[in-house]
């Protein structure tokens, strides 16, 4: 799947890009946003609902990774999305990545994390349950 289907026109708006593949997890993308193109809740740091758009994109660009193979007349819905803030997002390069923990017919279940310059120490993390849907 081309890397330009998997982010939408929201995402492309926040300034979220892919950054790279992980080798390790086959083709599932690390996103990132720059803090020039970052939306800035108090002075110097990011907004949170930019942080939870950044992880909300990051486990949708994974599930369309891994369902591509499927075709495209699938379509995801939210069931839920639960975020921890952990620690304070800096302006500073931003990034996240997914792990699809289950991938049914009907639904999937993935976990988010969120780093910046240390990846063992997440600003934030995400558990999302998505509805997988025919879009007929």
């Amino acid at each position: 799947m081309p890397d330009s289907d998997l982010l939408t026109a929201y995402a492309r708006s926040l300034g979220i890009r892919i950054h790279e593949h992980d080798a390790e997890a086959d083709t599932t993308p690390i996103l990132v946003v720059d803090p020039e193109q970052a939306i800035e809740g108090r002075p110097g740091h990011f907004h949170g609902g930019a942080i939870s758009g950044l992880m909300e994109t990051a486990g949708y660009a994974a599930l369309r990774s891994a369902l591509s193979e499927r075709g495209p007349g699938l379509k995801l819905k939210p069931i839920n999305i639960t975020v921890q803030f952990l620690a304070a997002a800096k302006m500073d390069p931003l990034f996240a990545q997914a792990r699809i923990t289950k991938l049914g017919r009907r639904n999937a279940n993935v976990a988010v994390e969120c780093w910046q310059d240390d990846r063992s120490r997440p600003r934030a993390t995400a558990v999302m349950n998505v509805l997988v849907a025919d879009r007929g």
